[in-house]
């Protein structure tokens, strides 16, 4: 089945959303119980970590932990937003740069200026969005972002939603309060498929989409931790309390080149893998053994799929033992504990 389809849905009583590209499974939302990235608090400055350079904050959903304080005094109020999923045992990870972010606007309190996405590149059409920003903006002393898929939208709902996030940024930063509060909830998963899924789809909302569309053998398929690269051998994603482990076999090809042809599909498939299975922190691939000249090809091939990955990931680079490392932004619940 080609073409991009977006299900929304519920799964075990959790709303819901996956993406399929060509009749696979391509992205997945599920909502959780902790506190969903985007969250936005007025937080109470707790105690510092001195050692870690941060400090311990108190929020209505826990204890939450800020890096890089300066100035901060205990009992001080703060704005705060939740930048992704914690740990199992850990605070809530919250920056105090705050974003409002929407399907075509991101409004940046802390960052002024209107800006427009580089990958927008028609002269006219930037000339366009940069009016409708300059006079939804004026009366809003904060920075603006013009996403991408601006390109396809009608100025109208442009303006729309530049205006409701620009009034959401107004009303939380004006709000004069200093007691302990949740100001805005994150995103559910049915708000960000239509935030950050903004390629043509077909939308499916009819109850059991999941079951008529595949999506539940998708996730049966996910709770196993190899994913096959057919007669080129196959990858194993195993999760453990201090990072992610990804060991690349060649399977049964003993041909000189087995090698590197089986970390190019691991390069390939990795971020998708990632994705559906919501895994992130530390990441270290034990890749099948390649000839030192092949791994500026295998870098080059996982950059290039972590860039069209909208999760942010740093490629750390290689260790002494020849191992590959990672690091991804925890902004998805791990399926592990869903299905647990």
């Amino acid at each position: 089945m080609k073409g991009r389809t977006i299900i929304l849905d519920h799964f075990e009583d959790r709303e819901a959303a996956a993406l399929m590209v060509d009749g696979k499974l391509s992205d997945l939302l599920i909502a959780g119980d902790a506190p969903a990235p985007g969250t936005i608090y007025r937080a109470i400055a707790d105690r510092p970590v001195k050692g870690q350079g941060g400090m311990f904050l108190k929020t209505p959903d826990g204890s939450a932990f800020l890096r890089q304080v300066k100035g901060l005094s205990p009992g001080q109020p703060l704005l705060v937003q939740v930048s992704g999923y914690a740990e199992e045992g850990k605070a809530i990870p919250v920056t105090q740069k705050v974003l409002f972010k929407s399907r075509y606007a991101i409004v940046t309190p802390d960052a002024p200026g209107l800006n427009i996405s580089r990958s927008i590149r028609d002269d006219d059409l930037r000339d366009e969005l940069m009016v409708i920003a300059k006079e939804v903006m004026q009366e809003h002393e904060m920075g603006l972002i013009l996403r991408s898929c601006c390109a396809d939208a009608s100025a109208e709902d442009i303006a729309e939603d530049i205006e409701e996030m620009a009034g959401l940024a107004d009303r939380v930063i004006n709000d004069e309060s200093t007691e302990m509060e949740m100001l805005v909830a994150g995103d559910a998963p049915h708000v960000l498929a239509w935030r950050d899924w903004t390629e043509t789809a077909e939308v499916v909302t009819e109850a059991g989409g999941f079951e008529d569309h595949g999506v539940l053998d998708f996730l049966e398929s996910a709770a196993d931790p190899f994913v096959s690269f057919g007669k080129s051998g196959g990858m194993y994603i195993e999760p453990t309390r201090a990072l992610i482990a990804v060991d690349v076999n060649t399977g049964n090809d003993a041909s000189l080149a087995a090698g590197i042809k089986a970390n190019m599909i691991c390069a390939r498939l990795l971020p998708q893998a990632l994705r559906v299975r919501g895994l992130a922190g530390q990441i270290t691939l034990d890749l099948a053994p390649m000839p030192k000249k092949d791994r500026r090809a295998f870098e080059t091939s996982l950059r290039a799929a972590f860039r069209a990955d909208d999760i942010e990931t740093a490629l750390v680079g290689w260790t002494p033992l020849g191992h590959f490392e990672l690091q991804r932004k925890r902004v998805r619940l791990p399926l592990s504990e869903i299905l647990a």
